[in-house]
């Protein structure tokens, strides 16, 4: 147990093959590496044979957040190019519009330049559109202003001027992502305001979640707003001390129900994704009972935490040394899941964000 508080002891070697630059070519067609935490038996599937897991009176928990186009490209006053990163969705600003002909929102930002911006400083989008630098947050990150005509959508900004941001070990040649703004993002994904895909959730089509839906098996859908932070590296040795980045969750009063009349009545509670752990292990009463909450979620899940809502998990394959990958093996020990990933390699298994899967069963 001692060393599973060490970072070093999260480290495993992965070829650079085995990182997946682009998803499988159907949905339900990649991989899935079943591991019963039960009995240790390691199995493989396809994803789609997963409906064969389920029993009728199992609950689907999804996440359905919708990854936005956060990534902007636009030009200094000086006429140097220059990208900003949105950090969230951006919300209506302090400015009082009705006197203006602009429209304004504000959030946080990285900001990428040939020098770095100073205050009140602008990039400019196009035409009727840029950002203004209003304070400087630390490390790297900047409040600004969107500043758009007061016949500019903000959505028709994003959708026309933005990237998806794609984690930085996906490499695409610039102009080469369209196809990534459906594919990064779940079938089901609605609710504006992450700048990174819930990954696991990139598996389910329509077609293989009315089959579930079939076999007696509920879904429910639950909101966690996937942030940057969840690509920062842990730079503490030992893991305890490392702070997590806080997400924007909501659960609502029908999920929260579907969730405990579930459990009442014996069925299991399937998490697609570990964004989707943190929101229900986060959001429990004093008996452990789901409660709705719109709150922000900081829950830092590391070996030794023990679990109250969630009885099965789907997931992608993670990077070393992360949070995600401590939060995977304090459900099933991490040498379990070193053990898994070992295997994985040996059968060749496609990494991280457009990867292949793996499900987690009791």
């Amino acid at each position: 147990m001692q060393d599973d508080l060490k970072l070093g002891a999260y480290h495993y070697h992965l070829p650079e093959k085995n990182i997946a630059q682009f998803p499988s070519e159907k949905r339900d067609h990649s991989r899935l590496l079943v591991l019963n935490r039960t009995t240790g038996l390691i199995e493989h599937f396809l994803f789609h044979q997963i409906s064969g897991l389920f029993n009728p009176g199992d609950l689907l928990v999804l996440n359905d957040t919708k990854v936005f186009p956060a990534r902007l490209h636009g030009r200094k006053e000086s006429g140097g190019k220059a990208e900003v990163f949105l950090l969230g969705y951006p919300a209506p600003g302090v400015s009082e519009q009705s006197k203006s002909d602009k429209l304004r929102f504000r959030c946080e930002a990285l900001i990428k330049a040939s020098r770095p911006p100073r205050k009140q400083s602008i990039i400019i989008f196009n035409a009727h559109s840029f950002c203004q630098m209003i304070e400087e947050c630390g490390r790297g990150r900047w409040l600004i202003e969107l500043v758009l005509d007061a016949d500019t959508d903000l959505d028709s900004l994003l959708d026309g001027q933005g990237e998806v941001p794609l984690p930085p070990y996906i490499k695409r040649e610039e102009g080469c992502w369209n196809s990534d703004r459906q594919r990064y993002q779940t079938v089901y994904a609605n609710q504006p305001g992450a700048v990174a895909a819930p990954t696991a959730g990139l598996h389910f089509t329509n077609d293989l979640i009315e089959k579930l839906k079939g076999n007696g098996v509920g879904t429910a859908p639950i909101t966690l707003h996937v942030g940057y932070g969840t690509f920062a590296p842990v730079q503490q040795q030992i893991i305890s001390k490392h702070r997590i980045h806080r997400e924007y969750i909501e659960i609502s009063e029908s999920t929260a129900e579907l969730v405990n009349r579930t459990k009442a009545n014996g069925g299991k509670i399937w998490a697609v994704g570990t964004t989707t752990v943190r929101a229900l292990e986060s959001s429990t009463d004093e008996n452990h009972r789901l409660i709705p909450v719109q709150d922000w979620c900081e829950l830092y899940i590391t070996p030794g935490f023990k679990f109250r809502v969630i009885d099965h998990l789907i997931t992608n394959f993670h990077l070393p040394e992360s949070s995600l990958l401590f939060l995977v093996s304090a459900l099933c020990g991490r040498e379990t899941l070193l053990t898994c990933y070992r295997e994985a390699i040996e059968e060749d298994y496609r990494f991280y964000s457009y990867g292949d899967a793996m499900a987690i069963i009791s």
